[in-house]
């Protein structure tokens, strides 16, 4: 397993729309493994391809909670219920916080990495932290988002996506 490296804001592959998996194979994995160590590595919640420069639908979240690491290729947001405004960061935007509202209740469809459907339903932070991943393979960034920017004395305890 690798560290990759972490694409900044405004490399032209954060702001497009990314294509969809079709093989799910053992550089599938690899990748999945590759992004996870990085995610850790750089102290996120959250990692979309397109942030290592992969130009494929694919993101994991791990918020820390019994959830563990949820690893969604092909998502795609079915169901968005409710609001919640809080904190959001993002690994590709370093030391940039900003306000954000997004629906409080979300429920996608995906593929883990053995090409299995599943569907998922989560709330108020973990559901925050997929919207945010799925974004980003929809090639918009939180920053299109941002009520207002947050100073560093307001964001005790705000992890980056």
């Amino acid at each position: 397993m690798a560290i990759r490296k972490i694409v900044m804001y405004p490399a032209e592959v954060l702001e497009k729309e990314c294509r969809p998996v079709e093989k799910f194979d053992k550089k599938l994995a690899k990748l999945l493994d590759d992004m996870y160590d990085t995610m850790i590595q750089y102290d996120g919640v959250g990692l979309a391809a397109p942030q290592i420069g992969i130009d494929e639908r694919i993101a994991i979240v791990d918020i820390d909670d019994e959830s563990g690491t949820i690893e969604m290729i092909n998502p795609r947001v079915i169901h968005t219920s409710g609001e919640q405004t809080g904190p959001e960061g993002c690994l590709s935007f370093p030391d940039l916080f900003g306000e954000v509202t997004r629906p409080n209740h979300v429920t996608i469809e995906a593929f883990d990495r053995k090409g299995k459907k599943y569907t998922l339903e989560a709330d108020e932070f973990l559901a925050r932290a997929i919207q945010h991943e799925i974004d980003h393979l929809d090639g918009v960034l939180f920053t299109s988002k941002v009520s207002r920017y947050l100073e560093e004395d307001e964001l005790k305890g705000v992890e980056s996506e």
